[in-house]
């Protein structure tokens, strides 16, 4: 397999994704139109920790983490690394020392979804990552790949330079040019979700706050006593 390593992509303003780190994914997924999301199976090995950072993006081969080698050098202040393969692969390509190269290098954390190990080491040092698998498998060096070209992990296109937003619900890609737009609709979103929220603790309900009563009998769902409801199965 040959590759390419393309050095200095462009990527979104520093400020801007630091303003998306305010909101959780859950907010920025629905603020993009609930796009973007990565899959369910990409978990974090750590808890309560946030992280928004820049894609420095890898492509490299099934148990093989040269590739991530060659992206180290590509790493600056305010990324975030994200990893796939060619094919599905659980081995643990990631692990403590390449958190510690990349720590040194200003990186906020790792995507992946492979396997990743020192998941212990990974949370006293304070290295974020999120991965599909932890495994202490090892890996060889051997297998050309990519560094800082479009890949996709679970249908989600990630171009360098993109956005990464992460925490415990998971992962989502922010397309460059759309962070700004991204963190002000976020922030609107965020001031509904609050008035909601004091609706609730006033006692609204859903079914009210939302007009969800019409939607209900438009669907032909009915209310029924118990005793009505035992009448008509008997």
């Amino acid at each position: 397999m040959s590759g390419v390593i393309v050095t200095n992509p462009p990527k979104a303003e520093l400020k801007d994704v630091d303003a998306l780190a305010r909101y959780g994914v859950a907010t920025v997924s629905e603020a993009m139109g609930r796009t973007g999301l990565l899959g369910p199976g990409i978990r974090p090995v750590q808890q309560g920790v946030r992280v928004a950072g820049t894609a420095v993006t890898v492509i490299g081969w099934p148990g093989d983490n040269l590739m991530i080698h060659a992206a180290v050098e590509q790493c600056g202040e305010g990324d975030i690394l994200v990893v796939t393969t060619t094919s599905p692969c659980t081995d643990g390509l990631f692990g403590e020392l390449f958190a510690t190269a990349l720590r040194q290098r200003g990186v906020r954390g790792v995507v992946t979804s492979t396997g990743i190990r020192d998941t212990q080491e990974l949370r006293d040092m304070g290295f974020a990552a999120w991965s599909r698998a932890v495994s202490a498998q090892g890996t060889v060096k051997a297998t050309g790949g990519s560094v800082n070209v479009p890949i996709v992990v679970d249908g989600q296109v990630i171009h360098p330079g993109d956005a990464i937003l992460a925490d415990d619900d998971g992962v989502v890609v922010v397309p460059r040019r759309r962070v700004a737009e991204t963190v002000e609709r976020s922030e609107a979103r965020e001031a509904k979700e609050a008035a909601t929220r004091a609706a609730f603790v006033e006692g609204q309900l859903g079914l009210d706050r939302y007009g969800l009563r019409e939607t209900l009998r438009r669907l032909g769902v009915e209310y029924r006593t118990y005793e009505e409801y035992e009448g008509e199965r008997s």
